[in-house]
């Protein structure tokens, strides 16, 4: 559980996406604000799927190849191969005009309400889900699967909580700063998302392949 979380989480923390939104997020008006409900309302998501999932366990794992536990991998499984088959959909499709999305234009006059609904809008649901049928292993019981979900909801969170630090404590120089990373980010989003959901999309398919067989 804890390699297949690390390699979840660290891949949803380097999304472009909903690292852009931040961006925007904090070098508009109220920037520190809006970006501090974002955050929230972010790892409020992750907390609230795992929530749920343990709910449904119990906090106990199932046992190994059972129906519980196998189902579990299969759903790991069908998300490795999603993910893979996005990312080289993504790669061969031939380059488009990059285009800034419509809400983008109107997030200086976004309310708090609105900042905490991105978060949960700009999710990446595949991985979330990911996570969670890794999370079906958690025993509730152990301190470490409790440090191990801390740790992943945290390093999920990790990019977020960097610029919202950034933004607080430097506030002019993070502006500047924030905005020359968006842009970069802007202009090499196709690369992140393809290489992110390869590289996340392998590790889950082939861990669940080991899983089922072994």
């Amino acid at each position: 559980m804890l390699v297949d979380l690390i390699v979840i989480g660290t891949a949803i923390t380097f999304g472009p996406l909903h690292n852009s939104a931040c961006m925007l997020l904090l070098t508009s008006h109220r920037g520190v604000r809006k970006g501090l409900v974002y955050l929230l309302s972010w790892l409020a998501n992750l907390v609230v799927v795992i929530a749920c999932v343990l709910l449904l366990t119990g906090g106990t794992p199932p046992q190994r190849h059972s129906t519980p536990s196998t189902a579990a991998v299969a759903a790991k499984l069908a998300i490795g191969v999603g993910l893979v088959l996005f990312g080289g959909y993504r790669l061969r499709r031939p380059p488009r005009p990059r285009r800034a999305p419509r809400w983008t234009a109107r997030i200086d006059q976004a309310s708090l309400g609105t900042a905490a609904a991105l978060a949960w809008l700009l999710q990446p649901w595949g991985l979330v889900a990911a996570g969670a049928a890794t999370v079906v292993s958690a025993d509730l019981s152990s301190l470490s699967s409790w440090l191990v979900l801390t740790g992943y909801c945290l390093l999920a969170t990790l990019s977020l909580l960097a610029m919202e630090l950034y933004a607080v404590w430097a506030p002019t120089a993070a502006r500047t700063r924030l905005d020359a990373l968006r842009t970069w980010l802007e202009e090499h989003q196709e690369q992140l998302i393809v290489t992110l959901s390869l590289l996340a999309g392998l590790w889950l398919t082939a861990g669940s392949i080991y899983a089922l067989v072994t």
